[in-house]
């Protein structure tokens, strides 16, 4: 093949051409950080960091559930302890009752009031909401657990958190298994001492029985509010590590490796640079310059 002027000046201008255009997504690499800017800068890549940033986004879902979850756990935690306080002063108030049979009407009525407040204030707390939902209702859309008579007003129903794969975890607690139903009700019973610290107080024994039961329910519910906050603290904790982990693999795939890109940016100008200068020399003798 004839070599001539003109196509060396041709395959010159080509492969300056290639070196910019290699200089070109060199500094867009480091201008953006990232090695995979478009799709077909590695199909296998883009493939991968779609993946990753899939598995990223259900972690962060998880986190996020995770902390609605806790939100519910301890806003039932607040309401159980001050009504664990509340029982217990009521059973304080009632053994007084007991022992005060000769201290006259007047010390039976003040019991009997003090009772009451507490079964109200107990009432206050068994309605506790979280997001204007009452936590112990189940997935009633009704405002309050507990009516102004202590009747339940929930569904019993259950109000769950996927906190991990294949992972669900009980974010309210059951107001009928905690507070009772019914006779059988926290506010039933302490409404029955107020009435037999009035009238009756020589009939409280058993009142006081069924006051302990309820108790115990109470402080069961405690206990599985403790165990289920524990359980999302630990998912909390997993969850956070994956997200870690897909951060770095999806950093592995995504970003570039600075100093290296550097390197090869600083390598291509040079490269660049000397092509310029041999070009110059190659193309630069012309038809006049043989004429002379």
């Amino acid at each position: 093949m004839r070599v001539t002027h003109g196509s060396i000046a041709k395959n010159v201008l080509a492969n300056l051409q290639g070196n910019i255009s290699r200089m070109s997504d060199t500094q867009q690499r480091m201008s953006s950080g990232k090695q995979i800017n478009r799709p077909s800068d590695s199909p296998s890549g883009t493939a991968s960091a779609m993946e990753l940033r899939a598995q990223l986004a259900q972690q962060q879902q998880y986190v996020r559930n995770i902390d609605d979850g806790t939100a519910w756990l301890n806003a039932a935690d607040s309401a159980l302890q001050g009504v664990d306080e509340k029982v217990a002063r009521a059973r304080s108030l009632v053994l007084q009752g007991m022992s005060a049979g000769s201290s006259g009407q007047t010390t039976r009525d003040a019991l009997a009031a003090d009772i009451r407040e507490l079964s109200e204030s107990i009432r206050v707390e068994a309605n506790t909401t979280y997001l204007n939902r009452p936590v112990f209702a189940g997935n009633s859309d009704k405002g309050e657990a507990y009516t102004a008579s202590g009747g339940f007003n929930g569904d019993g129903g259950t109000v769950v958190r996927t906190v991990g794969s294949n992972t669900k975890v009980a974010v309210n607690v059951d107001g009928k298994a905690v507070f009772g139903e019914g006779n059988d009700s926290i506010f039933s019973i302490l409404s029955t001492i107020a009435t037999k610290l009035e009238s009756d107080p020589g009939a409280l024994t058993g009142e006081l029985d069924r006051l302990d039961v309820r108790a115990a329910t109470i402080r069961n519910g405690l206990t599985t509010v403790g165990a289920r906050s524990n359980q999302l603290e630990r998912m909390r904790q997993s969850a956070d590590d994956m997200a870690l982990n897909v951060t770095k693999s999806l950093s592995d795939v995504e970003d570039i490796d600075l100093p290296q890109t550097i390197t090869d940016l600083q390598l291509q100008q040079t490269a660049y640079q000397a092509a310029l200068a041999a070009g110059a020399r190659v193309v630069q003798p012309s038809l006049i310059d043989f004429l002379r």
